[in-house]
């Protein structure tokens, strides 16, 4: 950890400053209050789903206020049964034995024994099991604290205040429908905070996006005024690590000012905004175009030029589609290059692009990876690329003056549809559009889209 603990309200970075958090139960109790909870009755915050982000904001909120046990209760969910194979317990072992502060408190937990029966291959490690010990399977090498984990959704659910949903966006509707048959009877709807950075493609009547917030509200009914978004240019290892970060979180003004403040933590500055949709976009364009990223790393042995070279090209294409889909893009340019930023730096989509060029992964195997979770760019790509080519979007080429599909003006896009979705192409095809001599001058893309009246509100589902 890069903080230590002082005492029972102050850490110390590794700067050497100070930070105080004796406003954290002022903070719960305002939340509190505006929730109408009285002496006694529990505030209970339940996790959809323990990615890594997902865990990692669990523990963030248990670290924060898991000491007011008499106030709240915070807890996560996950689908039992999924095992822990051996060399991930090997790897896991490792990493406890490493850190004197885990290795004592497995032990005080009487639960240290396990970890050295899994490493042995004498027994079978659960996913479940080592999430109350503070381990996301999706990573390992971050320990966290330990977390109340919840197997049965309804038990989970029922009559939780505030729901996190850290589901893959393609993982997002089949569980919240089924959590809607739970809530049937409720009588107050809960608020539900959506980490999930991707989108579905909806084509009928009109074409349009489907993001998570959408796909909950669908899936239970609940008024729209009670899903936020909450998203930013953060990695969940570092965030726990106390790495200094930010985020928004978008939605109603009824809930989402109240709840930045809650949210925020001396190294996790949390803003807010009104617009909820716009944002849940941008955090899923940006893994589309962190694949290609990797790959063009791998391809080109880490070229510094190549990949400036990839990332004039693929920041155009984002800010040619942000003019399609918002009425002033300008607002999101800023959240957007940060958060593309850090997935091209360390994110896992980016990673996923690096493996399939290397030849460690291929796009048959999927985009669930073990060790790793859901790469949400992949899904992204088909429904970026389904929506785009829809001539009902047709907008004049600077070339020959004739309509086309806005993808026909977005190489890299295609390109990245033919590798991962059509499997048409290799993955040197990214190397092979990027050096195009036929390509475009990026700016006359960006040029293009500032010179037009390109925006279409329908895109967003907006009237």
């Amino acid at each position: 950890m890069v903080g230590s603990v002082l005492g029972d309200n102050r850490y110390t970075l590794s700067n050497g400053s100070i930070h105080s958090s004796t406003g954290a139960e002022e903070k719960l109790n305002d939340l509190r209050h505006l929730l109408g909870k009285s002496d006694g009755d529990l505030l209970k915050i339940v996790g959809i789903g323990a990615g890594a982000w997902g865990s990692v904001f669990a523990a963030l909120l248990q670290d924060a206020y898991g000491k007011f046990r008499e106030k709240v209760q915070i807890r996560i969910w996950r689908r039992p049964g999924r095992s822990v194979d051996r060399s991930i317990a090997e790897h896991l072992f490792e990493v406890i034995n490493s850190r004197e502060d885990v290795l004592r408190r497995l032990i005080q937990r009487c639960a240290y024994l396990k970890y050295v029966e899994g490493r042995l291959g004498d027994r079978t490690l659960y996913a479940d099991e080592i999430l109350r010990d503070g381990f996301c399977l999706n990573m390992i090498d971050t320990p966290l604290c330990p977390l109340k984990v919840v197997t049965n959704l309804q038990e989970a659910v029922w009559d939780a205040d505030i729901v996190i949903n850290g589901l893959p966006s393609t993982e997002t509707r089949e569980v919240f429908e089924e959590i809607s048959r739970y809530w049937k009877e409720r009588i107050s709807a809960p608020i539900i905070i959506s980490l999930a950075k991707g989108i579905e493609a909806a084509l009928d009547p009109l074409p349009r996006i489907v993001t998570p917030t959408q796909m909950i509200q669908c899936a239970t009914q609940i008024p729209i005024e009670n899903i936020l978004y909450l998203g930013g240019p953060n990695i969940a290892s570092e965030i726990y690590n106390k790495e200094y970060a930010n985020a928004r979180i978008c939605g109603a003004e009824k809930w989402r000012k109240h709840l930045a403040r809650f949210l925020r933590q001396p190294h996790f500055i949390v803003w807010d905004n009104s617009d909820l949709v716009t944002h849940e976009v941008m955090g899923s364009l940006k893994n589309v175009y962190a694949i290609g990223a990797g790959m063009i790393a791998s391809l080109t042995n880490e070229s510094a030029t190549s990949k400036s070279v990839y990332f004039a090209h693929c920041t155009s294409e984002m800010i040619f589609i942000t003019h399609l889909l918002a009425e002033e893009p300008e607002k999101l340019a800023g959240p957007l290059l940060a958060d593309t930023y850090v997935t091209l730096l360390k994110g896992r989509n980016a990673w996923y692009g690096q493996m399939l060029a290397k030849g460690e992964l291929s796009p048959d195997m999927g985009d669930s990876i073990k060790g790793k979770g859901m790469i949400q760019g992949v899904s992204a790509v088909g429904a970026f690329y389904e929506l785009l080519r829809q001539q009902s979007l047709s907008i004049l080429h600077p070339d020959d003056k004739k309509p086309v599909a806005p993808v026909e003006l977005c190489p890299i896009l295609k390109t990245l549809y033919k590798i991962l979705i059509t499997r048409e192409a290799p993955v040197q095809a990214i190397l092979q559009a990027l050096r195009d001599e036929t390509m475009n001058d990026p700016r006359e893309r960006i040029e293009i889209a500032q010179s037009h009246a390109f925006y279409r509100p329908s895109l967003l589902s907006k009237p």
